[in-house]
């Protein structure tokens, strides 16, 4: 059987589709009168057969239309089926999928004497080794009137596929039942067998029932574990569409958090007792010498193209050491290339954050547009620094995230993101040392660390406020606003080369005898960054009081170091406002008493 034209211009391998040395089948007539079909035997020499499917759809074993069959395959019953050394190449340029490797099959006997029907394959899959061996009951007393029980191992790379089942009616294929388990390093990597596009996941195991009827796929009651997490739930596939659609409930009691993390290319953690791939590992280690905190793994857009989803995922509770995450909820939705999470939601001790992911992979260059909102969360919760069992900073927390870049990865759509950030606590305590130190009272700070002073002075309120334009944030303010300091910052946060650049200045409200005014200055990667205190000024302030020293009294060696307590309080109330107004979810009744407390 010749290729056709289209397949010979598509470079496709010289020679036939199909060529085969000898054909031999056994019909019995009784049967053919009831309308049933027995072949006795089927036996095949030396088959070699080359399929090729285009990236359009177009596949040289489709004829007449040329339209891929929606209807599964169904074969007659055969009581001696022989494939004797047989090869296949499989060339699907849609699934990005090559198969180069061998078939054959047979009877074989066992140990009950009934011996069993054997087909065998192996070769490379994407020149990744494969085998797959199909174990079926003897043929010889078949019929089309009772199910055939079968056995399937498939082995392709670190993927591993087991089954046991049976075909309802042999030898129909579009109806079966077996009980499925599916494990490997990366469910992402099962597009090849499925052709169906899942996240990437650290290693997993799954099981449950799967049953086909027709172009319908249901896979119920499944269970196990994806890296550190079990999932459990339901799902169906539908084919036979322009695209498959892959319907799915799952749902998760404990969720590790940073399997969570694969599904936008962040490797899971390699830490000891994590769960993670040999090429996950390589990946981490990468990103740890890099200091990258932005994933850079590609998004796949064409296998985003390929399908349809609606998946509804729960995690009932979280695994997040050092993080107030308790719950999440993702609601996800694939139509035409176009991927919406709405909503996603992430469930804290204190606090939600919601809202809308929307990621377009319909153009070269894919958009995400995002939209979080950070409500009724605490401070604490995010800053775990304690001294004799008290938080170092308390109060409300609310913030809002809107940013839309382009690229295709979580790296490179943020590097040339625009939008805005916002984060405002309206109120809230925090030890007065450290609120001494935001106006770097060394006198005073520092004499009540040292001391370990546990009292606290109220934050009337704090923001900080970023334009993002083409990947960097910039501050339009920053600010906090405590009882005894008044604190303000500009700075900048580059989202492509991941580093930060912060300089904070305080002031005094209250007079005070002795203090070095030294501003403080954040650098370096966002993983890693350095905090440091720019003591240039208080160099020079210590120049000049040397000279005037010389000059006037010793007295007057003081008086740059005297503070009167000029700073004023802000205007909380205002400021709250232009935040709301700038996107973060403020509410007024929040922020009416904190512009009265404080003084």
């Amino acid at each position: 059987m010749g290729q056709p034209a289209w397949a010979a211009a598509d470079g496709a391998p010289a020679g036939d589709m199909a060529r085969i040395d000898r054909l031999a089948v056994h019909i019995k007539l009784l049967p053919l009168f009831k309308g049933e079909v027995v072949l006795p035997l089927v036996a095949i020499d030396r088959p070699d057969v080359r399929l090729l499917r285009e990236a359009s759809g177009r596949a040289n074993w489709t004829f007449g239309s040329g339209k891929p069959s929606k209807s599964a395959v169904k074969l007659p019953a055969i009581q001696h089926f022989v494939i004797n050394d047989g090869k296949l190449r499989i060339d699907d340029r849609q699934r990005d999928v090559l198969f180069l490797g061998t078939v054959s099959s047979n009877e074989h006997a066992s140990g009950d004497g009934r011996g069993k029907f054997v087909i065998q394959g192996d070769g490379q899959l994407n020149r990744a080794p494969f085998t797959a061996t199909l174990t079926g009951g003897p043929l010889l007393n078949i019929s089309p009137r009772h199910p055939y029980p079968f056995d399937a191992r498939i082995e392709a790379g670190a993927t591993r596929v087991l089954a046991k089942g049976s075909v309802t009616k042999p030898f129909d294929l579009g109806r079966f039942e077996t009980d499925l388990t599916v494990s490997g390093a990366d469910l992402n990597r099962l597009y090849a067998l499925t052709g169906l596009t899942l996240p990437n996941t650290p290693p997993y195991r799954i099981s449950g029932k799967l049953s086909r009827k027709g172009q319908r796929y249901d896979f119920k009651g499944l269970n196990g574990r994806v890296g550190d997490s079990d999932v459990s739930g339901d799902l169906f596939v539908l084919l036979g569409r322009e695209r498959p659609y892959l319907e799915a409930e799952l749902r998760s009691r404990r969720l590790d958090f940073d399997d969570l993390g694969s599904l936008v290319g962040a490797a899971p953690s390699t830490r000891a007792g994590e769960t993670a791939s040999a090429g996950q590992k390589i990946e981490a280690g990468q990103r740890a010498a890099t200091r990258r905190l932005l994933p850079d793994a590609t998004l796949q857009v064409e296998r985003v193209r390929a399908m349809d989803a609606k998946v509804s995922y729960r995690a009932l509770a979280v695994n997040a050491p050092n993080f107030p995450l308790k719950k999440v909820r993702i609601d996800l939705a694939l139509d035409k290339g176009v991927l919406t999470l709405d909503p996603i939601r992430f469930t804290f001790s204190r606090g939600d954050l919601a809202g809308k992911v929307r990621l377009d992979a319909r153009p070269a260059t894919p958009r995400t547009d995002l939209d979080l909102r950070l409500t009724n969360a605490k401070l604490e919760d995010f800053i775990p620094i304690r001294s004799g069992g008290q938080p170092a900073i308390e109060g409300g927390v609310m913030a809002r995230i809107k940013l839309s870049g382009a690229g295709n990865s979580v790296h490179r759509a943020a590097s040339n993101a625009n939008g805005a950030v916002t984060v405002v606590s309206p109120r809230g305590q925090i030890r007065q040392a450290f609120a001494e130190l935001l106006g770097v009272n060394a006198s005073k700070g520092l004499l009540l660390l040292l001391t370990k002073d546990q009292r606290e002075t109220a934050v009337r309120c704090a923001i900080a406020d970023f334009t993002v334009k083409n990947g960097v944030m910039t501050s339009t303010q920053i600010l906090a606003d405590t009882g005894v300091v008044l604190a303000r910052g500009r700075g900048t946060i580059n989202l492509e080369t991941e580093r930060m650049e912060f300089r904070i200045e305080g002031d005094s409200k209250k007079p005070r005898l002795v203090r070095l005014f030294i501003p403080i200055t954040i650098q370096g990667p966002i993983l890693s960054p350095k905090v440091k205190l720019d003591t240039r000024k208080a160099l020079a302030q210590t120049g000049v009081a040397t000279a005037l020293g010389a000059l006037v009294s010793p007295l007057t060696v003081l008086l740059p170091f005297i503070s009167t307590g000029e700073a004023k309080d802000a205007d909380c109330a205002g400021i709250v406002a232009d935040a709301r107004g700038s996107g973060a979810p403020v509410r007024v009744s929040q922020a009416t008493p904190a512009a009265k407390s404080g003084r």
